[in-house]
């Protein structure tokens, strides 16, 4: 059944229309969002709210520490805040022993839920060939206990308001199976029966996928079971059926049929709004979490608005100022990995140290491997989207002869740039591993022991292209290799992620030291990731922004102090509203803060919008109040601002006072160079 199910999922996903959305690893914004809420993978979400809080569960498979709970205050930005369990078992497939691996496989399609003070989440390995309940009372500390039962296929954990408690679970027949009442096994004699036969029957007789992907819910006095369906020629399409009773009967109809952005529940908000958590198959960066409006029409969830999304909503709990924190830039200086970080397979703790040299993270080799695939210890972050860069500083003065260490894109059909160590000679080399053998592409001789690498990836309009660079010093980056076309492969059935790797080939005992890993949500190709030489202006110091077609400053209309006061341009006349701090940020960006206000520069509502006007806003660290200086070549600089990717410019190329500031293409206009007179 799995052969079949994942073969019909590869011939869905490349039919799966992408929506327009930002990069968004960083704040949204205070008051809206946009689809996918986090642009990477985070498939299979099953979300609760206890109080003010969210919790998620998502599917991580051959990765660990497993099953992460993420947190939520707005179910827009996210925070991982644990794991269910460190390993899941010691096979030879859970720890890539004796030629084993479980690619795509460990722990599937979890069940979160929230009864009596107890947390419960029930997922299935089909590695293990079980499904496991774990529970705890403190869900972001743990501990967790765990039972264990028979292989139950996308299970949905229900308890009922009469004590009884069951698992909703099946493909194409959906199932129910009565547990004991404190959920730790199979109720003998009690329930188990098929009650929805053919469920896929609502969305039509060309079906490619049997209904799968329960989630069952029950609300005001109904059951309401939501799955998942393909038919031919299309995605995935979301489904609802309720009843009275738990055993039915059951009515279903189609509740989404939208981009392929389907499989999840729904899930309510302190104020009675109700939203649905799904997600979309998006290429090579993975399954992407979509949050969609659900309003309620005789006794029937609505998905979306008018049967689609749309591209820029309210967000569900307003003025809540977080940020995401599901991948993240680390210099190592912990005792303990942050959550971002997952293993992939089973690591060995004791070929890993974070205490053996203070500030770096040691990964040291224990056996021989023939790649990164069957490679222990690599340390991984997922990749986000629409483009993103990770770099490292790595040690590699202990590598014994044989050995390979760097970064990788890590799926199947894999790409890395690392050092490879043959006798006492080392090399900076780029492997693509993405044909039916791995092909060293390119080699460069190495002569000091540390050494900078960079992977950057780019998912923009299913682009899929990852590129390798490397450096000697930190700051002047090269290209080395070829271009590595990423592919969503169903062996591995996972997004592209970052990977910090190091493996023998011919002895272990060698080992290397990595002094940091930094995540951007952009990619700088051979810029360099320091301060440049050329930069028009120093950290902390304040400027005037002259615009080179109107001869013009920017300032705030009618010296507003007020956050959205709009950026116009005027003639220079000393005031203090004219007046920019530029402060240096570590992604090297800038944040420009008006002297009169003290607020910054960022786009109204961050919108990614041609025309879109450029606003003065309290400093809550969103993307949209970060901009890059880059040179023209003339003497002026252009104002690229890292959420939208657009240049400051003038609205219509004005020359005249009050004009507004906006953002737009760079298309090469003077109006969107820029000087900068200093000031103090």
């Amino acid at each position: 059944m799995m052969w079949r199910k994942t073969h019909l999922f590869l011939i869905a996903l490349a039919m799966v229309v992408t929506l327009k959305s930002p990069a968004l690893h960083a704040a949204q914004d205070q008051n809206s969002f946009e689809n996918p809420i986090i642009w990477a993978d985070v498939p299979d979400p099953d979300v609760i709210r206890v109080g003010n809080a969210y919790y998620m569960t998502s599917t991580t498979m051959h990765m660990n520490p497993g099953v992460p709970i993420m947190k939520s205050y707005d179910l827009v930005n996210w925070e991982i805040v644990n794991y269910v369990y460190d390993t899941l078992g010691d096979s030879d497939a859970q720890a890539l022993r004796n030629g084993q691996n479980e690619y795509g496989k460990g722990s599937w399609a979890s069940s979160l839920r929230y009864h009596n003070g107890t947390y419960y989440v029930v997922f299935s390995s089909s590695t293990a060939g079980n499904t496991f309940i774990y529970k705890t009372r403190d869900i972001e500390k743990g501990p967790w206990t765990r039972s264990t039962i028979g292989f139950y296929h996308d299970m949905s954990l229900h308890f009922d308001d009469d004590g009884r408690v069951y698992l909703v679970h099946g493909s194409g027949d959906i199932r129910i199976t009565e547990l004991h009442s404190d959920a730790s096994a199979v109720k003998a004699g009690g329930l188990n029966q098929v009650i929805i036969p053919n469920a896929s029957q609502v969305a039509g007789s060309n079906i490619g996928l049997p209904a799968e992907g329960a989630h069952i819910q029950k609300i005001n006095g109904k059951y309401y079971i939501f799955l998942i369906t393909w038919p031919q020629g299309k995605g995935r399409t979301q489904l609802v059926y309720r009843a009275d009773h738990i055993t039915g009967p059951y009515e279903g109809r189609v509740a989404l049929d939208y981009a392929g952005v389907a499989q999840g529940g729904i899930v309510d908000t302190a104020d009675g709004k109700w939203y649905g958590m799904l997600f979309q198959d998006h290429g090579s960066v993975g399954r992407t979490p979509f949050l969609v409006p659900v309003a309620w029409q005789n006794d029937w969830p609505v998905f979306g608005v008018n049967g689609q999304i749309p591209a820029q909503m309210p967000k569900p709990v307003p003025g809540v100022n977080s940020n995401h924190k599901i991948v993240a830039s680390d210099e190592f200086e912990q005792t303990r990995l942050p959550l971002v970080w997952q293993w992939n397979h089973n690591p060995v703790n004791n070929l890993w140290s974070l205490t053996e040299r203070p500030g770096f993270i040691r990964l040291k080799t224990g056996r021989t491997s023939t790649s990164i695939l069957d490679a222990r210890n690599s340390l991984t972050q997922r990749s986000i989207g629409p483009e993103s860069s990770g770099r490292i500083a790595i040690d590699v003065s202990q590598m014994k002869s044989g050995d390979y260490a760097g970064l990788a894109a890590l799926q199947k059909n894999y790409g890395f740039v690392g050092v490879k160590m043959s006798g006492n000679s080392k090399s900076i080399v780029m492997v693509n591993g993405s044909g039916a053998a791995p092909v060293e592409v390119a080699s460069v001789p190495l002569a000091q022991d540390k050494v900078y690498l960079k992977v950057e990836m780019d998912f923009k309009n299913r682009t899929d292209k990852a590129y390798f660079y490397y450096s000697l010093d930190g700051n002047r980056w090269t290209a080395i290799g070829d271009t590595l076309q990423m592919s969503y492969t169903l062996p591995h059935f996972m997004g592209y992620r970052f990977a910090l790797f190091n493996y023998a080939t011919q002895s272990a005992g060698g080992y290397v030291d990595f002094d940091y890993f930094r995540i951007d949500n952009r990619m700088t190709g051979t810029e360099g990731a320091g301060e440049s030489p050329q930069s028009p202006v120093q950290s902390g110091s304040v400027y005037k922004l002259r615009n080179a077609h109107s001869s013009m400053v920017i300032g705030i209309s009618a010296m507003s102090t007020a956050n959205g006061g709009q950026a116009v341009q005027w003639n220079d006349n000393g005031s203090a509203d004219h007046q920019w701090r530029f402060d240096r940020l570590s992604s090297g960006y800038y944040k420009l803060t008006n002297i009169h206000s003290g607020k910054v520069l960022g786009i109204e509502n961050m919108s990614t919008a041609n025309g879109a006007s450029a606003v003065q806003w309290d400093d809550n660290g969103t993307a949209d109040h970060e901009w890059q200086l880059a040179p023209v070549g003339d003497g002026s600089y252009k104002l690229v601002n890292r959420h939208s990717g657009k240049v400051l410019g003038v609205d219509g190329m004005s020359k005249t006072a009050g004009a507004k500031i906006v953002q737009w293409d760079d298309n090469g206009t003077a109006d969107h160079n820029w000087s900068f007179a200093f000031m103090r």
